[in-house]
């Protein structure tokens, strides 16, 4: 195995991640190449905690976006905030200010409320990790539109015109498999990230992540430590007692 596949294994254990090769094969190419990384499993087996300890790794902002039937754009875009600009008319009303400068008063971004999508593409500090879970639960339209985002990571805003990413979000997509995903998969194959489906086996490139049961794993050997630590604990008091014996 590479050694930095070793390393980024050994980086996600210190995290509380007991990663087997594939998965940290998988994380570290995504995060080398940019590349959104889709992560398919039942759910409970840890696919969200590849995000939060890639985020814990990096020392940046989890942005996490949940999917449901019925999301739509503005949701998980942005949205005006009409309270704040209602207020501000009123107020330039009171001021006595050119209406035709109005719209353009109330249309900044300081009275725009930024969902995940648009936080991930806008933040200053750094690029954040975007979780985007359950994809499978969102609509085809919404595919179609996330497709959209994720190949440019950029986004028009009527008022405020493109918004383009100051720096790239390092991108995890979760399924549970409840339906078939269609263009986002399609879309993360051509990208690069390459899953052989016909003959079930990972290639060079694997965006694709079948998760393991890796939360259970984790539990075991932390119980496992708890009970050599016990051990260690009941052999010191014998030795102690029959130190206070002998003496």
């Amino acid at each position: 195995m590479n050694e930095e596949i070793r390393a980024m294994q050994a980086a996600m254990e210190r995290e509380g991640y007991i990663a087997e090769p594939t998965i940290a094969t998988a994380v570290f190419l995504a995060k080398e190449m940019q590349k959104p990384l889709l992560v398919e499993g039942e759910a409970g087996v840890g696919k969200t905690e590849i995000a939060k300890v890639l985020a814990r790794m990096l020392q940046t902002e989890l942005i996490r976006l949940q999917c449901y039937e019925g999301l739509d754009t503005n949701t998980a875009l942005y949205e005006w905030n009409y309270q704040r600009q209602l207020l501000r008319l009123k107020v330039a009303e009171h001021e006595k200010r050119d209406p035709a400068k109005l719209e353009e008063l109330i249309f900044g971004r300081e009275y725009l409320l930024e969902r995940p999508l648009l936080r991930a593409i806008t933040r200053r500090e750094g690029p954040a990790v975007l979780l985007i879970d359950e994809i499978d639960r969102a609509d085809e339209g919404f595919e179609a539109f996330l497709l959209e985002v994720l190949s440019d990571f950029q986004i028009t805003i009527p008022e405020l015109g493109t918004i383009r990413a100051e720096h790239l979000p390092f991108v995890v997509l979760t399924s549970s498999r409840s339906r078939e995903i269609g263009d986002v998969s399609l879309a993360l194959e051509r990208a690069g990230d390459i899953f052989d489906r016909r003959h079930d086996r990972w290639s060079h490139t694997p965006p694709m992540l079948r998760a393991p049961q890796t939360r259970l794993r984790r539990r075991l050997l932390m119980r496992r430590r708890r009970c050599m630590h016990r051990l260690g604990q009941a052999f010191a008091r014998l030795s102690a007692r029959s130190i206070a014996r002998f003496a």
